[in-house]
């Protein structure tokens, strides 16, 4: 059978899901309800009988269909065993033309040189917390060890399970100054979040001075043998006592010993990639691509 184009209402979400969980390259943004949370329509790509699979997150703007990568979703693409750069190929001359401009996130197994599109580079870290707490802690860079040990000095204490609101809130202050993530995707995860912390795959952490003032927050998802570092809320208040340093050093402490790698999501800000560097982590390599089919009146619309 050839890739198929399947709309979203006639998706067969179970085998949908059985894809995602089973292939090599599978992560928790390619779940049918996590697509259903946070896009607002999505449609897909089947190869044979859902042996590989790739989501399209679509919207529309005056009468123009795009794809888009939606909030919350790091890397989506083809997912399947046995990816060539061939059949990604393929995957992408699939799409229908219908979709003017593409501005997607591939995941890490899409990595490749592709003979008809020029995909960019973009860069994740992750942390395997297989070892021992120690022996992770020994190999942190000493700048976040002072960091951490700072936060201890000023009793700054680190809490679970605290209310997704709380997190949610500090995100959107510190929002406001670099992102453009909307009320909307914020509700959108909210209700996410708080399906899969029933299902005990999703926990949240965060740093309180002896105020009561939370200075550092953050959201944890869990699937595919991966803790993602998917929300995070910081207060300025927090900035110069580690207290986000704190709150990741916690949960390393927490997971430490287990068969889970930590997915800090990013990032190509190179700040933040040194950030996360600083706890061990190393780079994993994902993909970008944009495409501009719009009409030479319509082109101004994106770039």
């Amino acid at each position: 059978m050839p890739i198929q184009y399947i709309v979203q209402d006639d998706i067969d979400k179970q085998k949908w899901d059985n894809c995602i969980s089973t292939v090599e390259n599978g992560n928790i943004y390619a779940y049918a309800h996590y697509l259903d949370a946070m896009s607002k329509h999505w449609d897909a790509l089947v190869l044979n009988d859902y042996e590989a699979v790739m989501p399209l997150p679509w919207n529309k703007k005056y009468t123009i269909h795009y794809l888009y990568q939606p909030f919350f979703c790091a890397a989506l693409g083809v997912f399947g065993n046995n990816l060539s750069a061939a059949l990604v190929n393929d995957f992408l001359h699939a799409i229908p033309k219908k979709f003017k401009f593409w501005d997607i996130y591939l995941n890490h197994g899409n990595y490749f040189s592709l003979p008809d599109f020029n995909l960019y580079q973009r860069k994740n870290l992750v942390l395997p917390l297989h070892n021992t707490y120690e022996n992770i802690f020994a190999a942190f860079r000493d700048n976040i060890k002072r960091n951490i040990r700072k936060s201890e000095s000023v009793r700054c204490e680190v809490q679970k399970n605290i209310h997704i609101d709380e997190v949610i809130a500090l995100a959107k202050m510190q929002a406001k100054n670099f992102s453009p993530v909307t009320n909307d995707a914020f509700d959108r995860f909210k209700k996410l979040y708080t399906y899969l912390a029933a299902q005990g795959k999703a926990i949240t952490y965060g740093a309180y001075l002896g105020n009561h003032e939370l200075v550092a927050s953050c959201a944890f998802f869990f699937s595919h043998n991966r803790a993602y570092y998917i929300l995070v809320g910081n207060h300025p208040n927090g900035k110069t006592i580690g207290a986000s340093h704190a709150v990741i050093n916690a949960f390393i402490k927490d997971n430490a010993g287990k068969n889970i790698l930590l997915d800090f999501e990013g990032s190509d800000i190179e700040k933040v990639a040194f950030f996360y560097s600083g706890f061990g982590a190393a780079e994993e390599k994902y993909a970008g691509l944009k495409l501009n089919r719009l009409p030479f009146w319509a082109k101004w619309l994106k770039k």
